[in-house]
């Protein structure tokens, strides 16, 4: 923890009497991070602004403000809050996410604030490495996240970034800091939750500096990606003019400067947001910008369209539902046929709505996808497999609804739900044993 205290003390560009913003949720993490700033406080005359959100997902929300609030006006805290009424159509994470950073933001602006503090820190790094390992992701986004980020008018620090969860407890209990803790982060059905509990553990029985060899590893990419990038972007002038990419001059690239070309555009479509796309969507584009059609078009996630038009492809966020989609089911998300699919704590239905499945049996993280040729589901109670496609003719889907019905499959591609139509061997009763619950309306 040390580390992170010189940090604060000798690297950041403190001046005398500035306001700083530190994002604070109340857990362990945050309030290390607020007790770090409170240590060098006199040091630099500062000003120290806590912005809370309550994201109004769990009955505690309420009581962990109260909470944060009550320690800032106890050490001379400013306290700043928000609380998230509702949610739209979006994937729940990344809704919160969205709306979360947006607020930070306003409060660094309104305290004319040069540093918005957050509490990540290497446990977390680690996790978010493996996730998008594992899932698929672009070059910077393999890197995870790193210490510093420059926002134009501010910059973002992550000084707890070389700092391991056992510290920080060990930390709080030093010094006995108070903390709330949040009961959704025990939860199995989190991807990210998961590797906290199982597979971060193990790689420290490896190493119990683990943490360390993926800061590095981050960095070196980070190194790699900002190199490529500096090339790129000489390019993307020529290929990529207001939105629109030229197929005849992207034709011409090498395959890798062609893939990171397709990346560096889903980098600035989505940004923080990187999370949503893995190299499976940026395989998609590649294989719509080759493709003998003329005129097509895919979905991505958060509504986003690439249309490929003759000789032109344009990304454009349209809530019009169609294409081809494939998006990580985490929390609640938004299909394409306007239904939802949502993972819920409990509920007395058990008709073909509901799919309730246990994670031992099934490979995570699971995605949602449209019908591909030749899916076949192990339907429930029956032997061997059936055709999706026999499925929508025997429950007589209309033609124009085929093409976008959700299939539930693993990380495997097994198919282990048709929502609304068909179970598969996976799904279990509400008198049997399962610790997934998912709902489709």
């Amino acid at each position: 923890m040390e580390q992170a205290y010189q940090f604060l003390m000798e690297s950041v560009n403190f001046k005398y009497g500035d306001t700083v913003v530190a994002a604070i949720s109340g857990g362990p993490d945050s309030m290390t991070l607020l007790h770090l700033l409170s240590r060098v406080k006199d040091a630099f005359d500062l000003t120290i602004v806590c912005a809370h959100v309550n994201h109004n997902m769990r009955k505690e929300s309420n009581e962990e403000a109260i909470f944060v609030e009550k320690f800032c006006r106890n050490n001379g805290i400013l306290f700043e809050y928000m609380k998230i009424e509702d949610y739209g159509d979006d994937n729940f994470h990344n809704e919160a996410r969205t709306k979360r950073y947006h607020y930070f933001e306003e409060i660094v602006k309104k305290y004319h604030s040069r540093f918005l503090f957050t509490a990540h820190h290497g446990d977390d790094l680690i996790e978010t490495i493996l996730m998008r390992i594992v899932r698929g992701s672009t070059l910077r986004g393999y890197s995870g996240f790193s210490y510093l980020v420059e926002m134009g008018d501010y910059t973002i620090l992550r000084p707890l970034i070389g700092v391991t969860k056992e510290e920080i407890l060990e930390y709080n209990k030093k010094y006995k800091i108070p903390f709330v803790k949040d009961a959704s982060n025990d939860k199995d059905v989190y991807t990210r939750n998961r590797f906290r509990k199982y597979v971060v553990p193990a790689l420290k029985k490896e190493d119990i500096n683990v943490h360390q060899k993926f800061y590095k590893f981050s960095r070196t990419l980070l190194e790699y990606n900002d190199y490529i990038d500096k090339q790129v972007e000489k390019i993307m002038p020529k290929i990529y003019v207001q939105n629109e990419l030229d197929i005849v001059e992207f034709s011409k690239l090498d395959h890798v400067i062609a893939m990171k070309v397709i990346y560096y555009i889903l980098e600035h479509v989505y940004q923080d947001d990187l999370m949503l796309i893995t190299d499976h969507h940026a395989e998609l584009i590649f294989d719509l910008i080759h493709s003998n059609r003329a005129n097509a078009y895919i979905y991505l996630p958060n509504h986003l369209k690439a249309i490929k038009a003759y000789d032109k492809l344009t990304f454009v966020h349209d809530e019009e539902k169609g294409g081809t989609y494939e998006i990580e089911l985490i929390q609640y998300m938004n299909l394409p046929n306007g239904k939802n699919i949502e993972v819920v704590s409990k509920t007395s239905k058990d008709d073909n709505f509901v799919c309730r499945l246990r994670a031992d049996e099934v490979s995570f993280p699971l995605h949602v996808r449209n019908r591909m040729n030749g899916d076949k589901i192990h339907v429930k109670g029956m032997l061997g497999s059936k055709k999706v496609n026999d499925i929508f003719i025997d429950e007589k889907i209309p033609m124009k609804e085929r093409d976008m019905w959700p299939v539930v499959v693993d990380s495997k591609g097994t198919i282990v739900w048709l929502p609304g139509l068909k179970k598969s061997k996976f799904d279990k009763t509400k008198d049997e044993k399962y610790d997934i619950l998912l709902k489709y309306y």
